[in-house]
């Protein structure tokens, strides 16, 4: 696959990851807080698991990419993602078989996910293949999704309202429309070499 249909794809995957796990999430809570809809809640889970697939695609695919800038860092990037769809998925399994919740998942989705966010938009900043702006915005929104998860266990705030609303919200910029949309008109860029010395002191 060539780079630029790598950039297509997965623009595409992340807007199919926020949007089916946004759906998933709200099936599966309409359903802890009283609904009693058991086939809604097996299509949230089913999305959910959809959303998974998604993150582990985005993560196989940037791997291809970015090993030859880092590629034992690259590396982490798949493995993080699959730790994420493997935690939503006994997530949602739990929930099927039990009827009920495990305790704060989604703020144990969010672990890993922050941590191979992290990881993904720090090589996109030191590869340079998006703008600087863009890779700033994704690790600002991870790093504050990764404050907000034991601000959050300790009863600071609610990642669901309020202020843990506003930390999602740099991360969701960046997943659901500004890289997506810049993958899908720009694709990634060439990375420039750095001038030779000389001609920097120049």
């Amino acid at each position: 696959m060539t780079t630029r249909r790598i950039a297509v794809v997965v623009g595409a995957l992340f807007i199919v990851q926020m949007v089916s796990a946004m759906i998933g999430t709200t099936l599966t809570q309409a359903f802890v807080d009283g609904d009693p809809d058991r086939t809604a809640l097996t299509a949230g889970v089913a999305l959910m698991m959809c959303s998974g697939l998604a993150v582990v695609g985005i993560g196989l695919l940037m791997y291809q990419v970015l090993k030859d800038f880092n590629k034992k860092l690259a590396l982490w990037y798949p493995i993080l993602r699959i730790a994420e769809f493997a935690v939503s998925a006994v997530c949602g399994f739990y929930l099927l078989s039990q009827l009920q919740p495990v305790p704060d998942a989604m703020l144990w989705i969010y672990v890993p996910t922050a941590i191979g966010g992290l990881v993904f938009t720090y090589l996109l900043l030191v590869s340079r293949i998006v703008p600087r702006p863009i890779a700033v915005l994704g690790l600002v929104g991870y790093a504050l999704l990764l404050l907000g998860v034991p601000l959050d266990l300790l009863g600071v705030l609610n990642m669901d309202a309020g202020l843990g609303m506003i930390l999602l919200a740099p991360g969701g910029l960046f997943e659901l429309l500004v890289l997506p949309i810049w993958l899908f008109a720009k694709g990634f860029t060439s990375p420039q070499p750095s001038p030779p010395a000389r001609l920097r002191a120049a």
